[in-house]
């Protein structure tokens, strides 16, 4: 049986995935062959993967058959405003328009749109956290939940609001819900909801560039495989909350929040391009006109727990709350850039993350210099629009740990609140010096790294805080991944739980690498084939 409902639910403005299962964002790319009669290609977010079965049976019953490529809504309208879309896609189909409606380059590619389903964003705790809270069976306010954030009285875990949209759409809501201007948030009121803001973000105990993601770290903190301590609830879609107790996939069933001055929705609308041809143009209309039937929509609700946009379907009993209050969501670009800026150099806890990086001989020429340009942008050198926002940031802690035949001398920057420019410019500096040599000890320079971070971590425990591990190549030097794996035991339990992002480029062991990662708890990005300074940027959404 379900607890009675009082979470939090926001919109989407990054790539977000709709449960346990997650692909994760991938380059925008030319799909397979020439446009087709009767096919859609569609760069889609990866939440739209559980869409496979409706689309099916609508295939059968439009002829309709639609080609997903799979990439975040910030990735994505990087695509659009810069053409990338161009003659390669007949539609994006993200949670929200929102985003990408706010850049005029993009904006003027979107054509028709059809809405086709909906789903706040929404905070589930475990039904035992809400009844200590006395929530679940009262409506309470954003005001009311940010109190008992700030004193430590639930934690939770969150995307990435410039990775995933559930993030950027929770930290929308919780700042117009505590602005209460009855208008959408801008930059001018900011600075003084920034107290709460931060006492809100203070329980933020997890952090994920995807959904997907942050169903993974959660259910590793709740078995305890991750002892770093159990969360108390998620932040995210309320379809994924619904999903995930539907299929008792929850050690504990959640209750959900539904904060009585408003929620921001994901809308999921089915957006034909603007230069789309004739052919693209009848097939969308035709599919979308079957997916706004009344058995489609029941069919949509049913299998993706997302709610139904057409008047006359009703809401089934999984809904517990079915009238919803919409927070307005800031239209300027400006109040935008101003939010996720405070978010990241004022609100949120600060991160710590320390690079495993591989300057081996097999690094030589254009990999040690991919490499540093991949650094150097992210002291502020990458002006793209994900570049912007997935930069290090104030009161950010980054550790730099090279190695070739043995671990190399780490080297801790710590970016000051306010202007850490100083600090970047070292940054950049270090990285442009990086130079190749010797051999490959990739095990033994990841347990270096667990050595340097132990003090670190002593000494400043409150920090989101990760590893990141590239190499080029398989192990030659020093202990092997089964020695690793042996000693990972005796690490620490307040290191064990610090997850590893790997990076796969060159001849990199795809193998030894994933089970790094999965050993941890991290992920694996692969940047064998594609820009080693987009990976890293795609990572910065987890750290």
């Amino acid at each position: 049986m379900r607890t009675p409902s009082t979470l939090v639910l926001v919109l989407l403005l990054v790539s977000a995935c709709t449960g346990p299962a997650d692909p994760g964002p991938a380059e925008p790319g030319l799909p397979a062959g020439p446009p087709r009669p009767g096919v859609l290609r569609v760069l889609a977010g990866s939440e739209l993967t559980d869409m496979g079965d409706v689309l099916e049976e609508a295939a059968a019953a439009t002829g309709v058959r639609v080609e997903f490529t799979f990439t975040g809504t910030l990735e994505g309208t990087e695509a659009l405003a810069g053409g990338a879309v161009d003659g390669r896609y007949d539609a994006v189909w993200f949670s929200s328009n929102r985003y990408p409606a706010g850049v005029p380059e993009a904006a003027r590619r979107l054509g028709a749109q059809v809405e086709v389903m909906s789903s706040p964003v929404v905070l589930g705790l475990t039904g035992s956290k809400a009844r200590e809270l006395g929530w679940t069976d009262r409506r309470v306010g954003w005001g009311e939940i940010a109190e008992a954030a700030g004193r430590r009285a639930f934690s939770y875990g969150m995307t990435d609001p410039s990775a995933s949209n559930s993030g950027f759409s929770a930290l929308v809501g919780v700042a117009s819900a505590l602005a209460g201007a009855g208008a959408a948030v801008d930059a001018a009121q900011i600075d003084a909801v920034t107290p709460e803001l931060k006492a809100f973000f203070s329980a933020q105990a997890l952090s994920a560039g995807s959904s997907g993601w942050l169903w993974q770290a959660y259910q590793r903190r709740a078995t305890g495989e991750d002892p770093g301590g159990k969360v108390d609830g998620l932040i995210n879609y309320e379809s994924v909350l619904l999903s995930v107790d539907s299929v008792r996939a929850s050690p504990e069933e959640f209750a959900v929040v539904y904060p009585s001055d408003g929620v921001v929705t994901a809308d999921y609308p089915f957006t034909l391009l603007a230069d789309a041809g004739d052919d693209a143009r009848d097939a969308h209309r035709r599919l979308t006109d079957h997916l706004r039937t009344p058995d489609a929509q029941r069919r949509i609700m049913e299998t993706t727990h997302r709610r139904p946009v057409v008047p006359g379907v009703a809401l089934s009993d999984d809904f517990t709350q079915r009238d919803l209050v919409e927070l307005p969501f800031p239209v300027a670009q400006t109040a935008v850039d101003a939010l996720l800026a405070a978010y990241f150099d004022e609100i949120r806890r600060p991160s710590r993350t320390l690079y495993v990086l591989d300057t081996s001989g097999s690094m030589a020429g254009d990999r040690i210099a991919s490499l540093r340009s991949a650094l150097i942008g992210l002291t502020g050198a990458d002006d793209s629009l994900t570049g912007r926002y997935r930069r290090f940031r104030s009161r950010e802690e980054v550790t730099m740990l090279p190695f070739g035949t043995t671990p190399g001398e780490p080297r801790t920057f710590t970016l000051p609140e306010g202007d850490p420019a100083a600090a970047l410019a070292g940054i950049a500096a270090y990285a442009g010096g990086l130079r190749e040599g010797g051999g490959t000890a990739i095990y033994d320079s990841l347990s270096r790294a667990y050595e340097v971070m132990g003090p670190l971590v002593a000494a400043d425990p409150d920090r989101f805080t990760s590893i990141v591990l590239m190499t080029d190549g398989e192990n030659t030097d020093g202990s092997g991944l089964a020695e690793f794996e042996a000693s990972f035991g005796s690490v620490p339990a307040r290191l064990r739980g610090v997850p590893v992002f790997t990076v796969l480029f060159g001849e990199g062991s795809d193998d030894e690498l994933t089970r790094v990662a999965a050993l941890t708890g991290g992920k694996v990005f692969d940047a064998r084939a594609v820009d080693l300074g987009g990976v890293f940027r795609e990572i910065r959404g987890y750290q």
